[in-house]
């Protein structure tokens, strides 16, 4: 239990509805789908809006932008992080450092749920002249490596098609 997979790939490259999809064969129950999206603007509440039409009533849907191994935590059973990418945009934006990140990654590391996550790659780009984003990025190359580390599986998605690295 822990992480059991990653979904790991460029925005709209289809990574949250092939993880949505191995979330659902994964469990007979209702799974948890944990979204940590905060509505900034009227373009994220389209985006919001599609993933919320997309999954219906086959998850039971969990809001928390900030404290995600605390709500883990609290639900017994199988739980989608959508998305881990917004959780850093999130955490960084209140001023909380890549150890309170790691801290609750290591948690959800060792709970009794199984987690599967998803998250985008933001590794292939330049190197930008703005703080934030280069903090932004280097925290995203730290927590990938972490979550692959202890994920049971670990997918790569391009253009809708997953292939397996773990």
């Amino acid at each position: 239990m822990g992480f059991q997979a990653l979904f790991y790939g460029g925005i709209k490259s289809g990574k949250s509805a092939l993880a949505e999809s191995y979330t659902l064969d994964l469990t007979s129950d209702t799974p948890f789908y944990l979204a940590t999206s905060e509505f900034i603007d009227s373009e994220m509440q389209k985006r919001i809006a599609l993933h919320k039409q997309r999954r219906k009533k086959n998850f039971i849907t969990l809001e928390e932008p900030l404290q995600i191994a605390n709500t883990i935590e609290k639900h017994n059973g199988t739980v989608l992080l959508e998305c881990v990418s917004m959780w850093i945009n999130n955490m960084l934006y209140h001023e909380k450092t890549l150890q309170d990140m790691l801290q609750q990654l290591e948690i959800i590391a060792h709970t009794n749920n199984d987690v599967i996550c998803v998250m985008n790659d933001v590794s292939r780009s330049v190197i930008s002249e703005n703080h934030l984003v280069r903090e932004f990025v280097d925290c995203s190359g730290v927590i990938a490596q972490f979550i692959a580390k202890h994920a049971q599986e670990f997918y790569t998605v391009h253009a809708g098609v997953k292939v397996r690295i773990k």
